[in-house]
């Protein structure tokens, strides 16, 4: 069988600055790739190429379940079950919390998530659900950017920084309500600068350095010097 998400010597320009330079990754249904490396790597990039969101010039493959995505627009790709919690949250300022949950909804993919769900895993979100989400915590305001992709009940979660700006305490619950999200069988790609909490969740690690692929394999393969020398190319 295919794997769920399939990315093939994807190469990627913006304009004449070449981004990405034939990375080449795969991730089954259930399962958790980190994708780590520094500022200006390419793995905002890559989460673009999958979620239809690139401006840039793409050659290669992306696949989903086998069927092409390069070329195609996000909005379709979220019926397809593809979800993106992106860096900075892009919360609409002017909706409530409970609002800018069901713009997630819009998709009307059936699945485990439901409003009701959404609130088990976040409580505080249920007690502030009529305040405008962005007079939220940056934690809280996290919160809800992620509750808003599960209820598109993706097959395929792409989160972007997530622990960004927030608090360890606020970062510990955070990936906690990902251990339950990932209970739910749902992929996960894992796009952090903490990198030994990001190979501590997933089962999968892949290293970008200036749009290259410098280490890929199981995350529990490598030692901090391991990566290290990937993550900074030293």
């Amino acid at each position: 069988m295919a794997a769920l998400l399939e990315i093939d010597d994807l190469q990627v320009w913006y304009g004449d600055l070449q981004a990405l330079y034939g990375v080449s990754t795969a991730l089954d249904e259930g399962r958790v790739l980190a994708l780590i490396g520094a500022n200006g790597a390419g793995k905002s990039t890559l989460l673009s190429a999958v979620c239809g969101l690139l401006e840039g010039r793409a050659e290669g493959a992306v696949r989903l379940q086998g069927a092409p995505l390069l070329g195609r627009p996000a909005e379709a790709l979220a019926y397809e079950g593809i979800a993106l919690v992106p860096e900075g949250r892009m919360l609409f300022p002017s909706l409530s919390v409970e609002e800018n949950l069901r713009m997630g909804m819009l998709t009307r993919r059936a699945g485990h998530w439901t409003l009701q769900r959404v609130y088990e895993l976040f409580p505080v979100l249920q007690e502030f659900r009529t305040r405008p989400a962005t007079a939220l915590s940056g934690g809280q305001q996290q919160m809800v950017a992620i509750g808003r992709a599960l209820l598109a009940n993706p097959r395929l979660l792409l989160c972007d920084e997530i622990s960004l700006g927030l608090a360890p305490v606020i970062v510990r619950q955070i990936y906690e309500s990902l251990q339950q999200v990932r209970a739910q069988g749902m992929a996960i790609v894992l796009v952090e600068q903490d990198v030994q909490r990001a190979c501590r969740m997933a089962d999968a690690v892949c290293c970008l350095l200036k749009g290259r692929v410098t280490l890929q394999g199981k995350a529990d393969a490598f030692d901090h010097a391991r990566i290290a020398q990937a993550y900074f190319g030293h």
